[in-house]
């Protein structure tokens, strides 16, 4: 639990920390988002997947994700009676990140948004459409069911599994892709704790546009969205894919 508590805090200090440097020190201009702009925010993310990886990989296995948790339970018989005390941990990790990043951009927070109304999309994620929650339901499943998909798929020693020591490098590169292909619809979540944490942070710090208690009811949707998902993806490599491969 500590290790995904950490390797979940590192993750998510580097991604709210893009999501901070690009809105608060872009052109000044409310909502304008420049400064590397979102290729710089689906770097930040990538890269801090890979640190936490690192970070957790050898002692916990570096789940960072109540999707993969609950996917590698179902799927490779990881035990039930860790699934909550990981997903709690995870969540936990990354609402103190959400905190800790809050802290240290406060006075340019304060500055571009002293009202606290419209720099919460620094810390959790909002619908591009907010009327159609269906469309970032399945834009939610459809990102990480790649991500489950793709970890499965160069996760597998029967596949081609990276060597070395690269694996967490390769799983950065695939959150950089899915974030370049499928980032804005929703929020570029993909994963329920790197969500709810920092929501829930967002309303102890007093956001009003909240996605909890504004009324907007948005904040289902990037946890249901990735755990459907990451399940779908998961069953197609394991049922779909896995058996045909050469056993070494």
């Amino acid at each position: 639990m500590i290790a995904e508590f950490l390797g979940t805090l590192v993750l998510i200090l580097f991604g709210t920390g893009v999501c901070a440097m690009v809105v608060l020190f872009g052109s000044g201009v409310p909502g304008e988002i420049v400064n590397g702009g979102f290729t710089n925010i689906t770097l930040g993310w990538g890269l801090g997947v890979t640190f936490g990886i690192y970070v957790a990989g050898r002692i916990s296995g570096a789940h960072l994700n109540p999707a993969v948790t609950l996917s590698l339970a179902v799927f490779r018989g990881f035990s039930w009676a860790k699934v909550l005390p990981y997903c709690l941990a995870q969540t936990a990790g990354a609402f103190a990140a959400a905190a800790l990043v809050f802290f240290n951009y406060h006075e340019a927070i304060v500055k571009f948004d002293p009202g606290l109304l419209k720099t919460a999309g620094i810390f959790t994620t909002f619908p591009t459409f907010p009327n159609a929650p269906a469309a970032g339901f399945f834009d939610q499943v459809i990102g990480t069911a790649l991500l489950m998909l793709l970890i499965f798929a160069v996760g597998d020693e029967d596949n081609m599994a990276p060597q070395s020591n690269l694996g967490p490098l390769i799983v950065g590169l695939i959150v950089v892709a899915i974030g370049i292909s499928f980032g804005k619809l929703h929020g570029y979540a993909i994963n329920p704790a790197r969500d709810l944490g920092p929501r829930l942070w967002t309303l102890v710090a007093g956001y009003k546009n909240n996605g909890l208690t504004d009324g907007t009811g948005v904040w289902w949707v990037p946890i249901a969205g990735p755990l459907a998902g990451g399940l779908i993806g998961a069953g197609l490599w394991d049922l779909v894919l896995r058996p045909l491969l050469p056993r070494k």
